[in-house]
């Protein structure tokens, strides 16, 4: 049976490639292909980031053959809303996607999505595991919160890690994997697993899609991990020795200064870690990296051996980043740097210089404009993102000049409130509740960490009326125009922020 299924699939994908199901590119300059690649949950704990402690050579070769953002940064630090953003190109606020488990198409149907442009293009559209929300790990091997428009083809393989080892993943709580930190160094190989599974698929797409060169593809591959339960094969775990691990100090005094509101993501089963589990934790999510970074380099293989890579832009990033214990967090839903920054690759063949750097801050609104500038196909007029092309081509370029994050918080079962941070080159600067919750500013330049909040100091408060200005006016461009809010759920909409 399964055979003949593998067969059936083979059948069905070649004849997307050849274009007999959608119309194809005849020009004759072929068309750049895409391969977009999302990690789930990942940092910028990475070499080619200055890591000193990854080891993750596939993500680094990645950058090395392309442009890394140095400064890229989510919308909102949540799978859900911010693959929304990032994949629509509108700000949290006009997609109306605040939560996980809200989709686009309750809120805002008629918007066009990006691989959903590629496809009306004439594009071979492939998403193979999580781009869209997915409930990890119970949504693995199902289509999760996609969106069904977007694409022609879908993968969703379950491995092991799905299958058989839930009941020996340890967890701060028993039997709950996905929002709690949990871990597991796994007997089994890579290709056991799901992210094995992933890339053993995303070679087959590739091999199948080089076939038929004349129909230009959009293949999509989202890795599960990092994303907790951090599980991979124990030689993973092998490459990140325990007593190695850091562990986070100061934090006492690092949160003396810290509005309260800024504090709000932290759960409190991660207070009672001793040293030795954050050690683990620590390990485990460097392990979990490493895992994904290799089945990265399979994929690329393929790319390289099949001579696809010549006409093919990659980009590689995450839906947001992740603390593992700064300022006494984990995880993410905060505004500091660690849950808001995203590694951020792109290799556009005949457009960037291989291993050059932008250090100009974007975001992950920018991706949607930017591709499809980059493969000549029509995006919608109302994007809220801008190109990065001018970047790509000299790192020098300012841009925009700076990202916008913003995240939700609640007082009790009726207080919501919203916290938007802008970050510039130098500064961060925070509102929570237009900063009736208190405020935060911090001098990149003198701080990197986020250890000291100047935000109240008088020395600075030409500073904050500047960035708070400049915040206000980013958070009202960010709102859909007047008359086309989407449709949200009651209590979801910005109390306090109205439409200009």
């Amino acid at each position: 049976m399964k055979t003949m299924r593998r067969l059936s699939l083979a059948v069905v994908l070649g004849a997307f490639c050849a274009g007999l199901f959608g119309p194809s590119n005849t020009a004759a300059a072929p068309r750049r292909n895409v391969l977009f690649i999302m990690a789930d949950d990942l940092n910028n704990l990475i070499g080619c980031y200055g890591d000193p402690l990854a080891k993750t050579p596939n993500l680094d070769r990645l950058a090395a053959r392309g442009v890394r953002f140095e400064r890229a940064y989510c919308q909102f630090p949540l799978c859900g809303p911010s693959r929304n953003s990032m994949l629509t190109g509108l700000y949290p606020d006009t997609t109306g996607i605040l939560a996980n488990q809200q989709i686009f198409r309750q809120t805002i149907p008629s918007q066009v999505s990006l691989p959903q442009t590629f496809r009306r293009a004439g594009y071979f559209a492939a998403r193979l595991g999580k781009l869209y929300h997915y409930n990890v790990p119970g949504s693995i091997g199902t289509d999760g919160h996609d969106d069904p428009a977007s694409w022609e083809w879908e993968s969703n393989p379950a491995g092991v890690d799905r299958l058989d080892e839930e009941p020996s993943i340890f967890s701060l709580i028993p039997g709950q994997f996905g929002g709690t930190l949990s871990w597991y160094a796994s007997p089994r190989p890579d290709g056991q697993h799901t992210d094995g599974l992933l890339a053993r698929d995303t070679e087959w797409v590739l091999e199948r899609c080089a076939r038929e060169p004349e129909r230009p593809f959009f293949v999509a591959l989202g890795f599960f991990r990092p994303h907790t339960p951090y599980v991979a094969p124990k030689k993973y775990f092998d490459l990140h020795p325990l007593e190695q691990m850091p562990v986070v100090r100061g934090v006492e005094e690092d949160q003396a200064d810290v509005p309260r509101a800024a504090l709000m993501s932290r759960k409190p089963e991660q207070d009672r870690m001793t040293d030795d589990l954050r050690r683990q934790a620590r390990q485990a999510y460097n392990a979990s990296i490493s895992f994904m970074d290799a089945q990265l380099g399979r994929v690329l293989d393929a790319l390289d051996r099949l001579g696809l890579a010549t006409n093919t832009i990659i980009v590689l990033t995450s839906d947001h980043g992740y603390h593992v214990g700064e300022h006494g967090l984990w995880q993410k839903m905060s505004l500091f740097e660690e849950s808001a920054r995203v590694p951020l690759l792109i290799v556009a063949p005949g457009v960037g210089k291989p291993g050059s750097v932008v250090k100009t801050p974007v975001g992950l609104i920018d991706l949607y404009p930017t591709l499809a500038e980059l493969c000549g196909v029509s995006a919608p007029t109302n994007l809220q993102g801008q190109s990065l092309v001018p970047m790509l081509k000299n790192p020098q370029t300012v841009g925009r000049g700076w990202a916008l994050t913003q995240v939700t918080r609640r007082r009790g079962p009726e207080r919501q409130f919203f916290g938007y941070t802008l970050r510039t080159a130098r500064w961060r600067y925070t509102e929570w509740d237009e900063g009736r919750e208190g405020r935060e500013l911090y001098d990149h330049d003198a701080d990197p960490r986020e250890l000291t909040n100047l935000a109240d100091k008088p020395e600075h408060a030409a500073t904050v009326a500047e960035l708070s200005a400049q915040l206000r006016a980013a958070v009202r461009a960010g709102f859909p125009p007047s008359g086309e809010r989407p449709r949200v759920r009651e209590g979801l909409w910005p109390p306090n922020l109205t439409n200009p």
